[in-house]
């Protein structure tokens, strides 16, 4: 009993150790505040400062967004006159979806494939936005933030992201110098991310939107990444470029809640969007509210799928035991086969019981 009881007790923790190593990336999100990389305050000169002028220009001149096509929707166009208007000198590229296939085709055939079978059309709209900071460098962001002051503190970090509630970051604001390794990583992985996950809202975010990028993320900054081939976690040596090898000019700095539009002299102003958003990301916004009822509820299933393997596993037990000594002309009674422990008595030493309290 005793060696069926530890072999049990070590295929479910082998399960429980793969469970976790599957997932451990996601888990490491929940404690991540991206303190330890934040853009803080103190670095960032106020608007007008003559600060500006002495700090390092690393991010080149660039303004991109992403549209269907050229003409922008009204509720968008504030917002986005807002960026052109501050930024007379930057160079302004609105990436439509022909222009954006023809860089695809161009410049990087082998995910061609890939970006024209997404069934989602955000899902191209995410992806472009990496391919061309990985390639032109520059700032991107989304139509529907606008621009609250000149974004020439920014240029100053080779690599920059916005932290996003509850966790992890996001990709309607981003800059990167060009061929930066954390945006190489990250084109590098959607093809190994590219997969169906039955809901739209969570094959978006897994696939190519925020939480794929705050995973990636996570695996840049541990020196991992996957494949591109064949999706295996690799970590990081001179052979496999695209991990960050712990200096400065690939880390990747992040704008917090307070420098991205909390604060007047915060660097944007959101002007409403998420219009790709669909019925079924109220079901995800619903699990965001009532995370810890879930976290228990998965607890308690948990611990009934186990207690219901080790039911199963000890009445094998029990089957091969009395098979083992030929049977018995007296079963053991039903009651006993409720109690786990008391179930593996044998048929045997029940008679002797009876005939001794006789």
């Amino acid at each position: 009993m005793r060696r069926g009881l530890a072999i049990f007790l070590v295929l479910n923790l082998i399960i429980v150790f793969f469970l976790v190593r599957s997932v451990f990336t996601l888990l490491t999100l929940l404690v991540e505040d991206g303190a330890a990389d934040a853009i803080h305050p103190a670095e960032i000169p106020a608007p007008n400062s003559p600060l500006i002028e002495d700090r390092p220009r690393l991010i080149p001149k660039i303004i991109h967004q992403t549209y269907v096509n050229e003409t922008v929707p009204e509720r968008w166009r504030e917002a986005q006159q807002s960026c052109v208007d501050l930024h007379e000198d930057y160079e302004y590229k609105l990436w439509t979806d022909a222009k954006s296939r023809e860089l695809i085709a161009t410049e990087y055939p082998w995910f061609l494939s890939t970006f024209d079978n997404y069934t989602q059309p955000i899902q191209r709209a995410d992806a472009i936005r990496y391919f061309v900071l990985a390639h032109y460098g520059g700032i991107y962001i989304d139509l529907d933030d606008g621009c609250n002051r000149r974004l020439d503190p920014l240029l100053s970090y080779p690599a920059w992201v916005r932290r996003t509630h509850p966790t992890g970051i996001s990709n309607d604001a981003m800059g990167s110098v060009p061929h930066h390794p954390f945006f190489t990583l990250v084109i590098e992985s959607l093809i190994p991310y590219d997969r169906n996950w039955k809901l739209p809202y969570i094959t978006v975010m897994y696939s190519t939107g925020p939480l794929f990028l705050s995973v990636i993320w996570q695996e840049y900054k541990r020196g991992r990444g996957r494949d591109p081939v064949t999706g295996v976690l690799r970590t990081s040596s001179a052979a496999t470029p695209g991990r960050w090898d712990g200096s400065e000019a690939g880390r990747v700095r992040v704008l917090m809640a307070d420098e991205y539009n909390r604060q007047p002299w915060a660097f944007f102003r959101w002007h409403g969007g998420s219009s790709w958003h669909g019925k079924d990301a109220r079901l995800v916004f619903w699990m965001g509210r009532h995370w810890m009822l879930l976290t228990v509820s998965g607890f308690l299933c948990a611990g009934v799928v186990g207690l219901s393997l080790w039911w199963l596993y000890s009445r094998f037990l029990l089957f091969g035991e009395r098979r083992r000594k030929g049977g018995s002309s007296k079963a053991v009674p039903n009651w006993t086969k409720r109690i786990p422990l008391l179930r593996t008595v044998s048929s045997k030493a029940y008679e002797h019981l009876e005939r001794h309290e006789v």
